[in-house]
């Protein structure tokens, strides 16, 4: 990546040590923080999860959906990059936003990433349940009630392990997502092999496919964008990590940027593979696990349960890496008492956020259980899905933002940061906030009302905690000057 002239980190983006958070200090590494990010966008779980909803948006222009919208998320990346250097916070854009632009902003982007997280517990166990079944007995994985009884039982597991230490969690991350991006290049690889030999029940390959001609128009592009967001977003677990990485004002963001590009590659091969490989009755007809349906096409047999494999290491993984994300942006609110200040407290001997993460664990549990009532298993991940890119595209718009504004002075100081820390982000922030607009009156009033109802309601303990009087709602604003950090940093806003 190579480094640019910007100024270097200043003092809010030394070690944690002066944070006084209590939260596990230098337990991540510059490695681990990519597995991390990569871990976050769980590439074999969206893959199965997400793509019959793409293709049904896009059809042979999912590709392009996963290409077009993963240059402006590429940006994002770097925003995020750049933005940890100026301040080490585990609340990540709830932090950056409100120094940058307003802290009204800044609120509800980190309330954006605890809504998006909560609601994609039910996104995320269901094919947790639903893969478990698969593997097992395959002639009852449409059935919703036993997908969501052991979709639970995986998401508690999971709970538990969050809930005794981010070195365990560390640890269990290398191992399942080493396995996982194993096994999906091996499949990569046999996938394009048999296509290229002439195996496959759909069209062969164009790059028109990575063009704009095959979308449905503006409206088209528009569905499949969102659905890709959805795709990519998990990667940003590395920023709000970054209290417990070491090098932590660099080495969190690079993880972000790294695992960005990893998962693109990986989106990239498979919904083409998938679209040569499978028809499209047959990708709608395995909606919620496409990717075991690839395996038995790609390796008769054995090839199915492998990727099925695959796919519930990357669902255990993504779930692990969503309750870090909004335990830690929860445990930044309470630390700056704009949420009630237990949130703000870690466990004495795990040394994280036990009771957000209590919290979180009992209300995504009460929303996955109820979700039996709501309909298929396909029907539920396509509205979560959908609701979830509204709320993603919403705060990573405010981030791309932030971070040109508070490096506004160092722009132009040189063609890298020009490109890095204003060209790119801007272009990532313009994209996620034209997506989020245009999708809006197509999404309908169901998806409508989940992605911006529940983004809606934080406005009102924004404003309890603001009446309040916590020194959050009072900005201070993010230091880029140059100069040396000194040894700390200053202790955390206090209400």
């Amino acid at each position: 990546m190579g480094t640019t002239s910007a100024p270097p980190a200043p003092a809010s983006a030394a070690a944690p040590e002066g944070h006084g958070s209590g939260l596990h200090r230098n337990v991540i590494t510059a490695s681990g923080s990519v597995v991390m990010a990569v871990a976050g966008s769980a590439p074999a779980y969206s893959i199965a999860a997400t793509t019959a909803t793409l293709v049904a948006a896009a059809g042979l222009a999912s590709p392009a959906a996963l290409l077009w919208c993963g240059i402006p998320m590429l940006g994002i990346a770097w925003a995020f990059s750049y933005l940890g250097r100026a301040d080490v916070n585990a609340g990540a854009s709830y932090s950056w936003v409100g120094r940058a632009l307003h802290p009204t902003l800044g609120y509800l982007s980190g309330w954006a990433l605890v809504v998006s997280a909560t609601i994609f517990m039910v996104a995320g166990s269901l094919p947790a349940g639903s893969v478990t079944v698969d593997l097992f007995s395959p002639s009852h994985d449409s059935e919703t009630w036993l997908v969501t009884l052991i979709g639970s039982v995986w998401f508690l597991v999971m709970v538990t392990c969050v809930m005794i230490g981010i070195r365990v969690t560390a640890h269990a991350q290398w191992i399942m997502s080493s396995i996982e991006v194993a096994i999906l290049i091996i499949f990569a690889v046999i996938a394009i092999v048999r296509a290229s030999l002439g195996h496959h029940a759909g069209p062969a390959f164009s790059w028109s496919w990575l063009g704009f001609g095959h979308f449905n128009g503006m409206s088209g592009f528009v569905a499949a964008a969102l659905v890709a967001a959805f795709y990519y977003w998990g990667w940003d677990v590395s920023a709000n990590l970054n209290e417990e990485t070491k090098d932590s004002h660099k080495a969190a963001g690079l993880g972000g940027i790294i695992g960005v590009l990893i998962v693109f590659a990986l989106f990239e091969m498979f919904t083409i593979a998938i679209n040569m490989m499978m028809t499209p009755a047959s990708i709608a007809a395995n909606s919620g696990n496409v990717l075991g349906r690839l395996g038995e096409v790609i390796w008769p047999g054995a090839g199915g349960k492998l990727l099925i494999i695959a796919v519930m290491l990357s669902t255990i993984a993504t779930l692990e890496t969503t309750l870090i994300q909004v335990t830690r942006s929860l445990f930044a609110m309470g630390r700056d008492h704009t949420l009630p200040a237990a949130f703000g407290r870690v466990h004495s001997s795990w040394r994280t956020p036990a009771f957000a993460t209590v919290v979180v664990a009992g209300v995504s549990l009460v929303l996955f259980i109820g979700s039996n009532f709501l309909g298929s298993v396909g029907t539920i991940l396509s509205d979560a899905i959908s609701s979830i890119g509204l709320q993603i595209a919403f705060y990573y718009a405010l981030a791309g933002l932030a971070v040109v504004v508070a490096y506004r002075r160092q722009i132009l100081t040189s063609p890298k940061n020009f490109l890095f820390i204003g060209l790119w982000p801007a272009v990532g922030a313009a994209f996620m906030t034209w997506i989020f607009i245009e999708s809006i009156p197509t999404l309908g009033l169901t998806i409508d009302l989940i992605g911006l109802g529940t983004l809606a309601v934080g406005i009102i303990p924004m404003c309890i905690y603001w009446a309040k009087g916590s020194s959050y709602f009072v900005r201070v604003p993010l230091t880029t000057g140059s100069g040396p950090a000194p040894a700390e940093s200053p202790e955390p806003r206090q209400g």
